[in-house]
């Protein structure tokens, strides 16, 4: 499209009004829904060790099988949602989460919460997917990095929350009850999605200027037919390899760092909230802060390539100082630490989304982003199992802190290696 008339529809959006976002809003939310289910076990972690007799190596295994069904479900859920759509697919997966999350409140064993949890991960695997293949649908590409780090941050709003209504729930009602009470209550959010959301050519409420800025990028030319043809393009595994290094960092910080806290500085149920919830507001900041940066270099016409690729690597140099996370002996410099830590990481990740739909046809985006969650959740359930053994072995977290500060300079080093000009791909 010629820059002039870009410009044109630009004008046109802002007159006309950004629907679009509405959809984000609605992405958002299930976002934040997803983890607070997610991070609740993390939160609850001291109360269910005490209540259950769990050593690390058992709560170590209970996060290795929701692990296990993460790499399945995004795997499933990647091909689904590029077959049924975004629609359908996303609630699909809602249901099977909340219903599994709800399962938490029967759990006796931990052979049963390992299977709640199983459970739950089979169905939270299909939030990314289904909420990248709907930001491919409503969103130009100058725009897609900054969507997706407002709906990611979500998970951060997610990871904040938790800390400050689940201990309140788990004293006020138990947290059997905890687990219901939240499982119940987020079955709004699938009627508004089904009510709400369509294509933009299928919605009544989008305007032909909006529709226009949407589809302002050139056409698909070509289609993804399978897995097959997908898994050997290098930009697969440029994206995958990517999420192999990192995911498994979020996940160190969303299921240890409550543990952490307690442990190193003496936090119990209700005290380790409100560090929790300042790092958990960095890293809200570091999700819309990296999406925007990205975008804000290709509105200034630097290259795709240039603009990614630039902003994951200030990522990763503002990760490095949680190297010494282990040795800070006040509380609040530790939280500054590895807040930095985890606002850079939601950063790098919100652009790390985007290479999907910068580097291939829509039709194959789900199936991309399924590959390379699959990808991350092994690399997850190596983490967990290395956790567990750190833990009980030496009772320090220090070595897991060291691969947490080296994990980005791997991960954009592979990014580059496999794909050093981000080309995108015209046939798959």
């Amino acid at each position: 499209m010629e820059p002039g008339r870009a410009e044109t529809i630009g004008s046109a959006v802002e007159r006309s009004g950004r629907y679009r976002w509405s959809i984000v809003a609605l992405l958002f939310m299930a976002t934040v829904i997803n983890y607070v289910d997610r991070q609740m076990i993390g939160v609850l972690k001291p109360t269910l060790s005490a209540d259950l007799g769990w050593t690390e190596t058992d709560y170590a295994n209970v996060i290795f099988f929701f692990q296990m069904a993460y790499a399945i479900g995004y795997l499933g859920f990647g091909r689904l949602v590029d077959v049924i759509g975004a629609r359908m697919g996303y609630a699909v997966a809602f249901v099977i989460w909340q219903l599994a999350h709800i399962a938490h409140g029967g759990a006796y064993s931990v052979t049963q919460f390992a299977m709640a949890r199983f459970g739950l991960g089979i169905g939270e695997a299909g939030n990314f997917p289904a909420g990248i293949k709907a930001v491919t649908e409503w969103f130009p590409a100058k725009e897609r990095a900054f969507a997706i780090g407002v709906f990611n941050a979500g998970a951060n709003i997610g990871a904040i929350i938790t800390p400050l209504a689940i201990p309140v729930l788990t004293i006020t009602y138990g947290w059997r009850m905890a687990f219901v009470v939240t499982g119940v209550v987020s079955f709004v959010w699938l009627i508004a999605w089904l009510a709400i959301y369509r294509r933009p050519r299928e919605h009544k409420k989008v305007t032909g200027a909006e529709l226009a800025w949407i589809e302002q990028d050139p056409a698909d030319t070509g289609t993804a037919i399978g897995w097959r043809r997908i898994a050997t393009r290098r930009e697969t595994w440029a994206y995958a390899l990517g999420k192999f290094f990192i995911d498994p960092i979020w996940w160190f910080f969303l299921f240890w760092l409550p543990g952490y806290l307690g442990d190193r500085y003496d936090l119990d149920l209700l005290s380790f909230g409100p560090p929790l919830v300042a790092i958990y507001l960095l890293s809200d900041l570091g999700s819309v802060a990296g999406g925007w940066m990205s975008s804000r270099l290709i509105a200034r016409g630097r290259t795709v390539n240039f603009a990614r690729k630039s902003t994951m690597l200030v990522c990763a140099f503002a990760v490095t100082p949680v190297l010494f996370a282990q040795s800070i002996d006040n509380l609040w410099v530790a939280v500054l630490v590895i807040g930095i830590a985890t606002a850079a990481h939601q950063a790098f990740s919100a652009n790390l989304y985007t290479l999907p739909s910068d580097l291939f046809p829509r039709a194959a985006v789900g199936s991309v982003i399924g590959i390379g969650g699959t990808v991350g959740a092994i690399g997850g359930m190596m983490m967990a199992k290395y956790a567990g053994f750190v833990l009980d072995g030496i009772g320090s977290y220090a070595p897991l802190f060291y691969v947490a500060g080296s994990a980005y300079f791997l991960a954009l080093g592979a990014v580059h290696i496999l794909s050093p000009r981000l080309e995108r791909v015209a046939t798959v």
